[in-house]
């Protein structure tokens, strides 16, 4: 009976550890999901702002012809 009891208690021990572990894999996944999209939009930022930036200049030159 002990033996059983034992068991069951391991067996509920290693369940909570699975699953905290699937919490954490979830967690992890998800920050990283999110700074990849931060990291996204900063390029797309910073894409933007140096487009603008070629074409302001592209005029500037342009108009001195």
């Amino acid at each position: 009976m002990a033996d059983n009891y034992l068991e069951k208690k391991m067996e509920a021990l290693q369940a909570r550890k699975a699953k905290e572990q699937r919490a954490k894999q979830i967690a992890w996944k998800k920050r990283m999901d999110a700074y990849r999209k931060k990291l996204e939009e900063q390029r797309a930022i910073e894409e933007a702002a140096a487009g603008s930036g070629d074409a302001k200049a592209q005029e500037a030159s342009g108009a001195g012809e």
